[in-house]
């Protein structure tokens, strides 16, 4: 079983919120479908920009800690190193898991 941290957006450049789950999948449904009150749903946060794999769901929250840690530039380039534009990556996940 994969566990995932992840990072999704408003837009880019836009509002970002730093996540992790066991589900990828379904937490993304859920901010879309703002299912659940909270920052997410108030600020249209529902983009899968940047994501990545754990082999645990420790290892997935403590990368999630780390990520909220830092400034915003550096979630930025984080995004843009793997995503160049900030496309939302979800179909293809959805696709290829």
């Amino acid at each position: 079983m994969a566990f995932f941290t992840y990072i999704v957006a408003s837009g880019r450049n836009g509002t970002l919120y730093t996540g992790s789950a066991d589900n990828l999948i379904d937490r993304v449904i859920q901010h879309r479908a703002k299912t659940r009150d909270g920052f997410t749903a108030r600020y249209g946060v529902a983009r899968l920009v940047w994501y990545e794999t754990h082999s645990t769901r420790h290892a997935a929250f403590v990368r999630e800690g780390q990520i909220k840690e830092w400034k915003r530039v550096w979630k930025l380039e984080l995004i843009e190193k793997s995503n160049p534009g900030s496309l939302d990556l979800f179909e293809s996940f959805r696709r290829a898991v």
